[in-house]
């Protein structure tokens, strides 16, 4: 029969109906076309961006189309950095103004590039840019959250072929975020540990792990939401992406293999990238007598590919259908991987 699993972190729960693994047909991601006008992130067409905010070029070339990453402010912003919140009521509703930030990460000066094609220094350093940003933006005062994400394909909200990811800083904690944190809590004080850490732990003895460096761990969540949900966690506890250590070396080798083996297993399939990371000013949002929130919650990234559409159930209750156990998709994306390094070892 069908079965109902909880998770640990959100309180979810999802739905596994009964019926054999089968590896699913692969689902080539549609990118949203180019059309006749010039793409704004490639190379010669920096002056169809807003002002650059920063840019990794190389040593001893001040040329402005000399970049290999950039970042800018998204010209759709759905925030915006001038002004103060003012927070007010109307009546029993509570509003603010939409302050905050919205920046575009241009990886890559090539137009066509994939992200799991993209060598170990082309991850480290869009993993530098992301750090670098989001530590940056925290500074401010106003943000209390600072969202890292990447849209690809279309049906994932990719609007743009050209290769970039996002960061958004919001003036609130999101809900997803803010339950997270509320059942960590929970956790801790009944138990003194952090609940992702406990995860890990078991899951290590489990079939849910995909791969595993000396720094991170990929695995499939116990209750994954939809077909081959993934996600990287440091091994070692850490709050915070933007301002605590990171080997990212080892964390661009588990994303590139990860990216690779997912695209491989499913045919390159759209997906989401969210990095889900402690808020700022943490202490005064979330202070209890007993704990930090430095000390209870543990950063991390999820990896949803686009390959089941949500229906009315789902949205009405919640409760998400997925039709691939976390351990049968970490078996086969394991099988992929095993064929992905013998390929590898003989190039």
């Amino acid at each position: 029969m069908s079965v109902l699993r909880k998770d640990p972190l959100s309180y979810g729960w999802v739905i596994y109906p009964e019926k054999p693994f089968v590896p699913p047909q692969p689902r080539q991601a549609k990118e949203a076309p180019d059309g006749d006008e010039p793409c704004p992130f490639c190379p010669g067409h920096e002056f169809m961006t807003p002002q650059e905010i920063s840019a990794y070029r190389p040593p001893n070339n001040s040329t402005l189309a000399a970049w290999t990453v950039r970042t800018v402010p998204n010209l759709k912003a759905v925030l915006h950095i001038e002004g103060k919140a003012n927070r007010r009521g109307e009546g029993l509703y509570d509003m603010m103004n939409g302050i905050g930030a919205h920046e575009v990460i241009i990886e890559t000066p090539e137009h066509d590039a994939r992200f799991f094609d993209y060598n170990q220094q082309k991850i480290e350093e869009v993993a530098t840019m992301w750090r670098e940003r989001a530590a940056d933006l925290s500074k401010d005062s106003r943000f209390r959250y600072i969202q890292i994400f990447r849209n690809y394909g279309e049906s994932a909200g990719g609007h743009l072929t050209h290769p970039h990811s996002q960061i958004i800083a919001l003036p609130v904690v999101p809900r997803v975020v803010r339950e997270e944190i509320v059942h960590a809590h929970e956790y801790w004080m009944n138990k003194e540990r952090c609940i992702l850490c406990d995860m890990l732990s078991q899951d290590k003895k489990s079939q849910r792990v995909m791969y595993e460096n000396d720094y991170f761990v990929v695995f499939q969540p116990y209750a994954s939401r939809s077909p081959f949900e993934t996600w990287i966690a440091p091994r070692e506890h850490a709050s915070s992406f933007a301002t605590d250590s990171v080997d990212l070396e080892s964390f661009a080798h588990a994303l590139r293999v990860t990216l690779k083996a997912i695209a491989r297993a499913l045919g390159n399939p759209a997906y989401n990238l969210i990095v889900h990371s402690a808020p700022t000013e943490v202490e005064r949002l979330f202070k209890t007598p007993r704990v930090k929130i430095s000390d209870l919650y543990h950063w991390h990234l999820e990896i949803v590919p686009r390959i089941k559409r949500i229906a009315g159930f789902e949205y009405g209750t919640g409760i998400f259908v997925n039709p691939v156990r976390p351990e049968d998709a970490a078996k086969y994306l394991r099988e992929i991987l095993e064929t992905q390094n013998a390929d590898e070892s003989v190039l």
